[in-house]
């Protein structure tokens, strides 16, 4: 691999990575099960969740 080729191959990988950031996010964030046991709880005070259900 000559030299132009390497330096243009690493400048495409780092711009790849760049766009790749600054894209929006597809996936929700994750939350975690006793987090949206505590939510629940909040949201509905009255009543209780038993995370065995």
């Amino acid at each position: 691999m000559n030299r132009r080729k390497k330096i243009n191959q690493l400048l495409k990988a780092n711009a790849k990575k760049a766009s790749a950031k600054l894209a929006p996010k597809s996936k929700d964030k994750y939350i975690s099960k006793a987090d949206r046991l505590k939510l629940a709880a909040e949201d509905n005070p009255d009543t209780i969740v038993s995370p065995e259900s």
